[in-house]
C-alpha cells in the first residue's frame, strides 16, 4: 500500500482568501507554509494499478497537477484517478467533485447520508449529468475492495459500448448515474471491480520501518511504481477500504429534521490482507469511539484530526463562539485530547487537517516539540508513506 498525502489543511485551506490571521499571514510571507485542503491518495498493486483519492476539495485538481504519478498518460485522456472516497458532506471535502467532469466516469464511494445530501441537498448528479458519469457505492463499515485493475472507463467507439465490463444496448444518455453494481445501460459510465484477491507474497521487507518516508532525491522524478513493482505484479496486491463512525455532525447546508446518523462523518481504515499493513485516515472526529480505539491500535500509520491545538482556540483566536470540542473536533492537548492517546500506539502517527489558526501552521513553534517529545508529527504536504 502507498499513501500520498495530497493536502493537510481543514476550512479554506493556509493562507484562507479573508484571514489574516498570524497563520495565514505567515503562509503569505513564507510560501513553503502553505497548505492545500486536507485530502490523501491511496494506491495498491504494481504497474498498471490506479488511485483513489480521500475527499476532494476545490484545489483538487492543483493537487493532482502537483505529483506526478497522478499525471495523465500515457493516452492523451488516460487518467491514473479511479475515484474518490469520501468521509464526510462538508463543502471543503467535496466541492472538487465538480472539478474532474472532464473525465468519463469516475466512482465515488459515500455513506448513504453523504451521497443524499450530495445528490438531493446539493444536486450535483443533476448538475455533473451532463457532463460524466458517476458510480455511486455506499462506503460502509464492511471491508470493500478497491480495484486494482488498469485504466477503466466506457466509451462509446463505432456504435458500441467499449471498454471493460461493457454491457451492449445501453440507451441511457450520458451522464446518467448507475446505481452500486448496476448494469443498465449508460453511454459513459466509470465501473471498477475489484479484479484480483490478496495472496501474493508482498510482505514487508525484513527491517523495513512500518510507515516509512520515502522522498525523491534532488531532481529525481521518482514514480513510487519503484517499490511496488518489486513486490507485486498487476493484481497481485489489493486494499480495502472500511468505514468507522466518528461524528453524527451534518454540514449546515444539510440541517434539517431527522434522526442523527454516526455515519454522517468517518474514519477509513485501509487494509492490505498481502502484507497487513493497515492504516487509520480521520480528518475530522467528534467522539473517540470504541470501533475507532481498536483501528488505531493495529494501525501502523494513523493520520488524524489536528484541526486545533486546544479545545479554546476557535474562542480565543475570534473565529468562533463555540470551542473545538463543540464544532466537531477533538483537540491535540487538554482534557479532551488525541495526542495522549496517539502516543501510546505503535504505529507511526501524524496530524492533518490544520484550521489556519493552529500555531502548528508555524514549523518554528513550539507545539512541535512538545508533539515530538510524544513521537507525535504534522503530515508534510506531498509526504508519500510506504506500507
Amino acid at each position: 500500500m502507498l499513501l500520498q498525502v495530497l493536502g493537510t489543511a481543514a476550512g479554506g485551506g493556509v493562507p484562507q482568501w479573508n484571514c489574516a490571521c498570524p497563520g495565514c499571514a505567515g503562509a503569505r510571507v513564507h510560501p513553503r507554509r502553505r497548505r492545500r485542503h486536507a485530502s490523501l491518495a491511496v494506491r495498491s498493486g504494481g504497474p498498471g494499478t490506479r488511485w483513489h483519492i480521500v475527499n476532494a476539495g476545490p484545489d483538487i485538481t492543483d493537487q493532482i497537477e502537483s505529483v506526478p504519478a497522478l499525471l495523465p498518460g500515457p493516452g492523451s485522456r488516460e487518467s491514473p484517478v479511479a475515484g474518490v472516497i469520501l468521509t464526510d458532506a462538508e463543502l471543503d471535502h467535496t466541492l472538487g467533485i465538480a472539478r474532474l467532469r472532464e473525465t468519463e466516469g469516475f466512482v465515488v464511494r459515500a455513506t448513504a447520508p453523504v451521497r443524499d445530501a450530495l445528490l438531493e441537498r446539493l444536486r450535483l448528479g443533476d448538475v455533473l449529468g451532463p457532463y460524466t458519469a458517476i458510480e455511486w457505492r455506499e462506503l460502509s463499515e464492511k471491508p470493500e475492495a478497491l480495484s486494482t485493475a488498469g485504466p477503466v472507463g466506457w466509451w462509446r467507439q463505432g456504435g458500441r459500448l467499449q471498454g471493460p465490463g461493457a454491457t451492449e444496448g445501453c440507451e441511457r444518455g450520458p451522464g446518467a448515474l448507475s446505481a452500486p453494481g448496476s448494469t443498465e445501460g449508460c453511454e459513459r459510465t466509470g465501473t471498477l471491480e475489484a479484479l484480483s484477491a490478496a495472496g501474493a507474497d508482498g510482505g514487508r521487507r525484513q527491517g523495513e520501518r512500518p510507515g516509512a518516508l520515502s522522498t525523491p532525491g534532488p531532481g529525481e522524478r521518482r514514480d513510487p511504481d519503484d517499490r511496488l513493482n518489486a513486490l507485486s505484479t498487476p493484481g497481485s496486491i489489493e486494499v480495502s477500504v472500511s468505514a468507522i463512525p466518528v461524528s453524527a455532525k451534518r454540514p449546515r447546508y444539510a440541517a434539517g429534521p431527522g434522526p442523527d446518523d454516526p455515519t454522517w462523518s468517518v474514519a477509513l481504515r485501509l487494509y492490505e490482507p498481502a502484507t497487513g499493513a493497515s492504516a487509520v485516515y480521520a480528518p475530522a472526529v467528534a467522539t473517540w469511539s470504541d470501533a475507532l480505539d481498536a483501528a488505531v491500535r493495529s494501525a501502523d500509520v494513523v493520520i488524524l484530526d489536528g484541526t486545533f491545538w486546544d479545545d479554546d482556540e476557535p474562542v480565543r483566536s475570534g473565529i468562533s463562539t463555540r470551542t473545538a470540542t463543540a464544532m466537531g473536533h477533538l483537540p491535540i492537548v487538554g482534557p479532551h485530547g488525541t495526542s495522549h492517546r496517539l502516543a501510546a500506539l505503535p504505529g507511526r502517527c501524524l496530524y492533518t487537517h490544520l484550521n489556519n489558526t493552529n500555531p502548528l501552521n508555524d514549523p518554528a513553534a513550539a507545539q512541535h516539540a512538545r508533539l515530538a517529545e510524544r513521537g507525535l508529527e504534522v503530515a508534510a504536504e506531498r509526504m508519500v508513506i510506504e506500507l
